[in-house]
């Protein structure tokens, strides 16, 4: 049975995060800007790393 509010955790948010984080990455890098791209490192290991973390605990009950 679907748990409501799952579909924002596993595809929404995961696909916003990362693509900014490769915006974040990409800027970081042609600009020689260390800040921009630790925030695009993070923000793509989030976009990774936070449906596991979210859902699990949902999902399992």
């Amino acid at each position: 049975m679907p748990v409501n509010g799952t579909l924002l955790f596993s595809h929404i948010l995961p696909v916003v995060l990362a693509f900014f984080g490769v915006l974040f990455i990409i800027s970081g890098e042609m600009d020689n800007n260390r800040y921009k791209l630790m925030v695009g490192i993070v923000l793509f290991l989030i976009a990774a790393f936070s449906p596991f973390i979210v859902l699990r605990p949902i999902l399992l009950g």
